[in-house]
């Protein structure tokens, strides 16, 4: 299907046709992720799904099973755009499959800051990549009909006071660092929407700030689609309005609606303001086929567990995969080596219960997810490879694993959900194989409810202490083989978003057997709103117990891969991290292993810089993110050598807490000051007094390299390297410029893929010019720039002046 850039012709026939009350109606939302329809001008309702890495659809929970794809620092890892095209292409596939018009991504604020508890959602520290590969991603997506939506329009770079932080960033830092992913991914591949933040920027909510959205986005850089707001972001009728923001998310409440028509009519809010908002909204639907074109037909889309699915998202996850270290050739590892008599010793929670996703709205629901010694499993058979538990990996556990729980009435996976009316008759009942209910959020069966039992059986082999309990806000009576507990559980936050996203958890400790019943009850009388669920797992055992298990197992081994890592309560949306640590005793148990085995490779299961205090005790380490549903078998292939782990680091990699040119993301009296400018990452790194761990860009391979000329052909950097390695090989050359007195910088980059051993070949890497401007002061209020050349290699530069 061709899209036209211009607008249908019948726009401004069918807008001149809506009352200003029909136009008003049209731009808050109908539901949680639905818009309303116009039957009168044919507009379709448009439905809207969360992402970057699945199309969950218009359900937070309990909805459809999707492909769960790697994180974005995973994907941004392999520095491709061709890949992001991919993955635009294959979420635009599972979007046209579910009737979903827009996804929600990608996500193009930087990684300010390594504590960022959402940056498993983002793609890099620095601009030029991010914007690049955000362009690739939206290019795919858009080319199927699927809008692609780029947030968070702007400077929301923290968790921490989410809905009510002041970014404070300079003009020269907010336009040459933080609003550039976006001019990027707009100029390169024009994307249909924009989501305005939760944050203000230097004192302006991002949902009203009509020097960036009128006089940035949609002023300096032409931009002609729509604004929405992040969901309950809006904070104002007025201002709100007539800074630029077109839509208001989620519905039917809101501030617009009725405040804004009273607005119109009281002259506030001019009625061709509104009527703007409506034509960018109507020129939106007819882009993704809700109102006069056609929606792009589906016909054999292959589905979340179709083998073409699986391998795509099985390669997406390894090509992105990066090798920190890498001693005497440790990896890869011989396939062949593994023996019943001396298998390979697989150590770690995160072996077993493989973190394939972060936390917060961008979870979906996969069929599946393979989890680390699965996929060995499955490559060298369950002789070969020892499988031994790792420590405690999580402070406060999440609900239950449904094949732990049973439904009591059918005896499947899973618990039993039965809300009542105010009188005590039942409402509904049904089964969840998730362990757990969204209230205030869906149309499910039991919305309204005055009350609501969940319940469930454990399925234990024989009896056994395990720890019980409750996720969600409210005042709970607990009940465990006829034992009550009366608990009450607040949000720490006031942030509302925290019921969903971060619930408060009460558990406890119990001898249970096969066939115990947990009931938890909740009176929902006053409303609820958030996730709730039940907490069932064997206890934990103590780290010392485990760690002598580890070592036991890992004595003498010829190989011992130890795999740690993060977990949603780091990487989440709503809280930032504190400390860059590994959680739990993890880092014990690496020195215990690594003490005992021949050799120890370390996998680490995150999607940002963790600190490494073992790293000069083990022989290899490769960073594996977030790796999706295919996770497993991908982690498999890389370790064996099936595929190349080339990935390259999106992000720098702290030696210790504290280091790096910024640091805390927490808010000092409401405000977030960005006091390093433009020093952000590896630009604030350079020249500093202390060395990171692992720099930005960096990444091993399976082999080496020699850089043997490099000349400078006015924006193009002609780069002559060769294969020294023993392996063929996949390179990205990466150019890096300095203007005079200026930060580095990356330029460009580009990739030598499938490289024999031996090989010389010429890489020409076209630098882009977006990131050599410089801004200084302020001019007609815009800020003057000052275009900076490096000429690689010569130490010489040269600079115009335009306006």
């Amino acid at each position: 299907m061709t899209f036209t850039p211009t607008d249908p012709p019948e726009l401004e026939k069918a807008l001149a046709s809506l009352s200003v009350e029909q136009v008003v109606r049209l731009l808050t939302g109908s539901a949680m992720f639905e818009l309303y329809g116009e039957e009168s001008i044919g507009l379709a309702p448009m439905v809207f799904s969360d992402g970057p890495t699945g199309v969950r659809g218009s359900e937070f929970t309990g909805g459809r099973r999707v492909s769960l794809l790697p994180n974005a620092t995973l994907l941004a890892s392999s520095w491709d755009e061709k890949v992001a095209d991919g993955v635009g292409r294959l979420l635009a596939e599972e979007a046209l499959a579910q009737g979903v018009h827009v996804v929600l991504g990608p996500t193009v604020n930087l990684h300010r800051t390594p504590l960022g508890g959402r940056l498993f959602e983002a793609y890099s520290e620095d601009p030029l990549l991010t914007g690049r590969i955000a362009a690739g991603y939206v290019r795919g997506l858009q080319a199927l009909g699927v809008g692609a939506c780029v947030k968070h329009f702007v400077a929301n770079e923290s968790e921490t006071e989410r809905h009510t932080v002041n970014s404070v960033v300079d003009a020269r830092a907010l336009n040459e660092l933080y609003l550039l992913p976006f001019e990027i991914a707009i100029q390169d591949a024009h994307p249909w929407t924009v989501m305005a933040a939760y944050n203000d920027i230097n004192g302006v909510a991002a949902t009203e700030h009509d020097e960036l959205i009128n006089g940035v986005l949609k002023g300096q850089w032409g931009w002609d689609g729509l604004v929405m707001s992040d969901w309950f972001a809006t904070k104002t009728t007025v201002p709100s309005a007539n800074g630029g923001q077109d839509l208001v998310m989620p519905g039917p409440q809101g501030p617009w609606g009725d405040q804004l028509l009273a607005a119109v009519r009281a002259g506030e809010v001019t009625e061709e303001v509104v009527r703007e908002h409506a034509r960018r909204l109507l020129r939106l639907a007819s882009r993704v086929g809700a109102w006069w074109t056609d929606p792009v037909p589906v016909r054999g889309l292959p589905g979340p567990t179709d083998p073409v699915r699986r391998e795509q998202l099985r390669a997406l996850a390894a090509g992105g995969m990066t090798v920190l270290t890498n001693e005497g050739s440790t990896l890869p590892l011989d396939p062949a080596a593994p023996t019943a008599a001396r298998p390979l010793v697989l150590v770690g929670r995160h072996a077993l219960g493989t973190v394939a996703q972060g936390g917060g709205s961008a979870q979906v629901r996969p069929p599946h997810v393979v989890s680390i010694a699965e996929g060995l499993v499955a490559a060298l058979g369950a002789d070969r490879v020892r499988v031994v538990d790792g420590v405690e990996v999580r402070q406060s556990p999440d609900v239950a694993d449904p094949r732990f729980v049973r439904d009591p009435e059918t005896g499947m996976p899973g618990i039993r959900i039965t809300s009542r009316r105010a009188d005590g008759e039942e409402l509904a009942s049904t089964a969840s194989d998730l362990a757990m209910i969204a209230l205030g959020m869906t149309t499910s069966a039991h919305e309204g409810a005055a009350g609501v039992e969940l319940a469930a059986e454990l399925d234990l082999a024989a009896p056994t202490e395990v720890e019980v309990g409750v996720r969600g806000a409210g005042r709970w009576t607990v009940e465990i083989d006829g034992v009550e507990h009366q608990v009450e559980l607040v949000l720490s936050a006031g942030d509302l978003g925290a019921a969903i996203l971060s619930p408060p958890v009460w558990t406890t400790i119990v001898t249970a057997g096969q066939g115990s019943r947990l009931t938890a009850r909740l009176d929902t009388s006053q409303g609820a709103l958030g996730l709730l669920g039940v907490v069932a797992r064997p206890a934990p055992r103590p780290s010392v117990e485990v760690i002598a298990a580890a070592v036991e197992a890992a004595s003498g081994a010829g190989t011992a891969v130890v795999v740690v890592g993060l977990t949603t309560e780091q990487e989440t949306e709503s809280v930032d991290k504190h400390t860059l640590a590994l959680p739990g005793d993890q880092d014990e148990l690496v020195r215990a292993v690594a003490a005992v085995a021949d050799r120890t490779v370390v996998v680490v299961n995150a999607a940002t810089p963790v600190l490494m205090p073992w790293l000069d005790d083990v022989h290899a380490v490769v960073w594996v993110g977030l790796p999706g549903q295919e996770g497993g078998n991908a982690v498999a292939d890389v370790l064996l050598g099936l595929r190349e782990a080339a990935g390259r680091l999106v992000t720098t990699f702290p030696a210790a807490d504290g280091d790096g040119p910024a640091w805390s993301p927490v808010p000092t009296d409401g405000s977030l000051v960005y006091e390093e400018s433009v020093r952000v990452g590896y630009r604030g790194w350079d020249g500093g007094e202390k060395e990171p761990r692992f720099w930005f860009g960096h990444g091993l391979g399976w082999t080496t390299w020699a850089y043997h000329s490099v000349r400078v052909e006015n924006e193009n950097v002609l780069v002559e390297l060769e294969n020294t390695g023993t392996r063929p090989g996949r390179e990205v050359v990466q150019v890096y410029v300095r203007p005079e007195g200026e930060s580095v910088r990356l330029a460009g980059w580009a990739i030598a893929d499938d490289v024999p051993p031996g090989e010389r070949r010429t890489v020409t890497v076209r630098m882009d010019s977006r990131v050599l401007r410089v801004w200084e002061g302020v001019t007609g209020g815009r800020s003057a720039v000052v275009s900076c050349w490096s000429r690689v290699g010569s130490g010489t530069y040269g600079c115009a002046r335009t306006p």
